[in-house]
């Protein structure tokens, strides 16, 4: 099997983390448009999605269960139940079993807009992940989250990273790239394509 590498591959090359940032920024300029069109086509940031189609599969869930399901801070998903609550998308009472939680449950109408919703993976990325072996998606996925916790990504409000706050996902990312995320609009600046070496010593792009 082909494993290209970068042309200079040692760990403290600065080669290599110049092509580690042109492929960080490819990937978050491609969630940020995402992110835009999700909102265009059926008004919902990419959070109030996921916790949309979240509550439909667990109902009756709990806001604590739900913020732990879509790794977001309670308070930051009250505000997305609020929006959705306001849009009858979904509905919040007191819990039967325990007075102290409140169940959230999702409507006719919620279930309506989830019927035309778009994914909330890109498309390309989604159609290209479902042509790779059960093996390669499971690399891709425990690599992704190894980055994550590389990066510390934790600590990010992933309600910010998902879309909708593109000046606040500028300034999160900005603390990991050192200041590459530059455009006015909160998007990367187009990057060159992305030169492998590969054993052979030929060159390609990714681009």
């Amino acid at each position: 099997m082909y494993y290209p590498r970068c042309e200079d591959d040692s760990p403290s090359s600065p080669a290599l983390e110049d092509q580690v940032i042109v492929a960080l920024r490819r990937i978050t300029r491609a969630i940020d448009l995402h992110s835009r069109e999700l909102l265009q086509a059926v008004g919902l940031t990419a959070p109030q999605l996921a916790a949309l189609r979240a509550i439909a599969r667990m109902q009756p869930v709990t806001v604590g269960a739900l913020a732990r399901s879509i790794h977001l801070s309670q308070a930051t998903l009250t505000g997305i139940l609020t929006r959705l609550e306001k849009r009858r998308l979904i509905t919040r009472a007191r819990s039967g079993a325990d007075r102290r939680a409140v169940d959230v449950e999702i409507t006719d109408e919620g279930r309506s807009v989830l019927s035309t919703a778009p994914s909330l993976l890109h498309d390309r990325f989604r159609r290209e992940l479902s042509t790779l072996k059960d093996w390669e998606q499971n690399q891709i996925l425990a690599t992704l989250q190894r980055i994550a916790a590389m990066m510390d990504a934790d600590k990010i409000d992933t309600s910010k990273v998902l879309g909708g706050d593109h000046e606040a996902l500028s300034e999160n990312l900005s603390q990991f790239f050192g200041g590459a995320i530059d455009s006015p609009d909160g998007l990367a600046s187009p990057d060159p394509p992305i030169t492998f070496r590969g054993r052979t010593g030929r060159t390609r792009s990714d681009g």
